[in-house]
């Protein structure tokens, strides 16, 4: 399927790995020219020169080491040589998710970077470029957040909260008079995809738990109905489908990517 979208200009946070670089990959297969961005400046180049040598011919890729929480690294972006000032048509918002840990440990300096990295940046990335996308007549924004806006996870509060904060806000903003104008807004929630993030979240309660690492890895793989976890290159497939032509009648929805993991009906 040609999802329409050859030629645009996408902005991808975190993208030298994980999620972030399944969703700039995918959109960089279809032709999408890619301002990859993420804080590791290493990690970051080494991603854009393996992405170069599977991308179509003429498809720019630009990596910025940059972090995405300041209105620093920010105005980098929009300022970066070679890219599209601020007329970005594809957005996909992806920071990493705050420690996990126990409530009665994070005082407000917690919240707020975590609302901060989880909440506050993607909507000051949607409010400097949706117009722009409206003007022009398409645009897509898709905010990675987390299995755990619809099932929360106790040990990752922090997550729960600033994530949905975020969702409640896309919920109205994606309605606005934007939605007329050929500009969705849409959230991805994964579930458990083989990512550092997941590692660490392992970690932290296999000790809390006294098991292995290893052992609470396969007992959360068996509780999948899939029987696996998620791999990146098939989470960029769905953020691809999402920002393209084909996907203009969806807005204001949470898709979960979960293997089935989520129990309810709705």
């Amino acid at each position: 399927m040609d999802l329409g979208i050859k030629g645009k200009w996408a902005l991808v946070g975190g993208a030298s790995k994980g999620l972030g670089w399944g969703c700039a990959r995918a959109l960089a297969l279809e032709g999408v020219n890619v301002l990859m961005v993420a804080r590791g400046a290493e990690v970051l180049h080494a991603a854009v020169a393996d992405l170069e040598k599977e991308v179509p011919a003429g498809v720019k890729l630009i990596g910025l080491a940059a972090d995405i929480t300041t209105p620093a690294g920010r105005e980098a972006i929009f300022l970066a040589a070679g890219g599209p000032g601020r007329d970005f048509d594809i957005v996909v918002t992806n920071a990493g998710g705050p420690p996990p840990g126990d409530f009665r440990d994070w005082d407000r300096e917690a919240w707020l970077k975590a609302i901060d990295a989880n909440m506050l940046t993607p909507i000051e990335l949607i409010k400097a470029t949706v117009d722009g996308m409206a003007a022009r007549g398409f645009g897509r924004i898709v905010n990675i957040t987390s299995s755990a806006v619809k099932a929360p996870i106790d040990i990752l509060g922090l997550s729960n909260g600033a994530r949905s904060g975020l969702t409640g806000f896309v919920a109205g903003a994606s309605r606005s008079k934007i939605a007329a104008q050929g500009v969705t807004i849409n959230n991805l929630l994964p579930g458990k995809f083989d990512t550092d993030r997941l590692k660490t979240t392992l970690g932290t309660a296999a000790q809390k738990m006294g098991k292995s690492i290893e052992e609470l890895r396969q007992q959360h793989q068996a509780a999948v109905p899939a029987g696996r976890f998620g791999n990146p290159q098939e989470f960029g497939a769905i953020c691809a489908f999402l920002c393209s032509q084909q996907a203009a009648y969806m807005t204001g929805q949470n898709v979960l990517a979960d293997g089935g993991a989520y129990p309810g009906s709705f």
